[in-house]
């Protein structure tokens, strides 16, 4: 569904990304590792067009749509949960989710089931949710898009254990309902657990793929690639 193929990247004269590589295929759960500062975001961000690539290509369905506008990104199917959620402060948690609905099999009520916390808080403005429920929100606008790619960028960065635990069970019931999903987290034990492939990025360039029955046999990968 998605290939991104030798795709190369900078901010200004910095070169950032100089030989990312990968694909998600449909109903896969795959994701991006690697240690702060090695690309992972800007490999997002490029994909998304919110950044230029310098070379290499972006493939969604076949089609071409490198350095495409964002919401040509988005009307092709990919949906982004961004790093630090980003959800908009002064609507509701229901304005938030409506905002950039688009037909298919998520609707509101939908996501409400999959977030009781969220049905709980449908008149609090965005800035009124703790981290958690901010995370949850913006999990649930990018599945009102109806995505066929749900990407997370930092999927449980500064939340709290409990919190954590249930949006790794909230990711657990997408992939169980056959969502494609790609993923960037810091937790290599959760992410063996639901994802089928991992893309390791070291210095801008994959160095490493593998399944996570691969991963978890070669602790050589995370020693060197992933440990502080």
């Amino acid at each position: 569904m998605l290939q991104v193929e030798a795709l190369q990247a900078a901010y200004g004269e910095s070169q950032v990304l100089h030989d990312i590589g990968f694909e998600v295929g449909e109903g896969e759960v795959v994701t991006l590792l690697g240690r702060n500062g090695m690309g992972k975001t800007t490999t997002v961000n490029t994909v998304f067009g919110l950044l230029k690539a310098r070379a290499g290509r972006v493939i969604v369905d076949g089609a071409d749509l490198t350095n495409a506008a964002p919401h040509r990104i988005a009307r092709a199917g990919l949906g982004l949960v961004p790093e630090g959620r980003q959800v908009f402060p002064t609507l509701s948690v229901r304005e938030n989710l409506v905002a950039m609905a688009r037909p298919g099999q998520w609707v509101l009520e939908r996501v409400l089931s999959l977030f009781p916390r969220l049905a709980e808080r449908m008149g609090h403005m965005g800035n009124q949710l703790s981290g958690g429920e901010q995370q949850m929100l913006a999990i649930g606008r990018a599945l009102m898009t109806n995505p066929r790619l749900l990407v997370l960028d930092e999927a449980t960065e500064g939340l709290a254990p409990l919190i954590r635990d249930e949006i790794w069970n909230c990711l657990a019931q997408l992939k169980a309902a056959g969502e494609s999903i790609l993923i960037i987290d810091k937790n290599v034990d959760a992410l063996t657990r639901i994802a089928d492939r991992h893309v390791v990025i070291e210095k801008g360039r994959t160095v490493w793929t593998g399944s996570s029955d691969e991963l978890r046999a070669a602790p050589e990968v995370k020693e060197r690639f992933l440990h502080v």
